[in-house]
């Protein structure tokens, strides 16, 4: 038997947690899991958060959250809200399969708001631990999902 997820708000998770701050996504999802957010829908996209796709389009949201490691320059930790269109022009700490932006554009295409959050990573390498500033600011989206509105519009970056 087949159960039926309804949502009205998908976080879609991204990263590798064996690739030291990558694993921010992974870590968001953790917390998910053991403190549930009311209201929010968690899919662990992984390394290839393309294949939830499919997920998603059955689900039929009206918002999609994607979290994941983005290098933008600026202090480890530090959490940005970035258009798809920058996705191209910025190096993204790549460990998936396809760039991000074909994800978020191709979200765009069915789902009304879809926003991709940005966490810079200080180090991204094998078996490399997650740093505590990245640790933070995934806590830190993780308290801030349960008043997301407020918090997407707020500057807090």
């Amino acid at each position: 038997m087949t159960e039926s997820i309804s949502a009205e708000r998908i976080l879609i998770t991204v990263g590798n947690s064996m690739m030291g701050d990558d694993g921010a996504g992974p870590l968001l999802a953790t917390l998910c899991r053991e403190q549930p957010v009311a209201g929010w829908t968690v899919i662990e996209g992984g390394t290839m958060p393309e294949d939830c796709l499919h997920q998603v389009r059955k689900i039929k949201p009206k918002q999609v959250v994607v979290v994941d490691a983005a290098d933008f320059g600026e202090k480890p930790g530090e959490i940005r809200f970035i258009e798809s269109d920058t996705i191209n022009d910025m190096f993204m700490v790549s460990t998936h399969s396809l760039p991000l932006n074909f994800l978020i554009d191709e979200l765009k295409t069915f789902i009304p708001d879809v926003t991709f959050v940005g966490i810079q990573p200080a180090i991204v390498a094998f078996y490399a631990p997650l740093t505590d500033m990245v640790k933070d600011a995934v806590e830190q989206i993780h308290y801030a999902l349960s008043d997301w509105q407020q918090y997407a519009t707020f500057e807090h970056c």
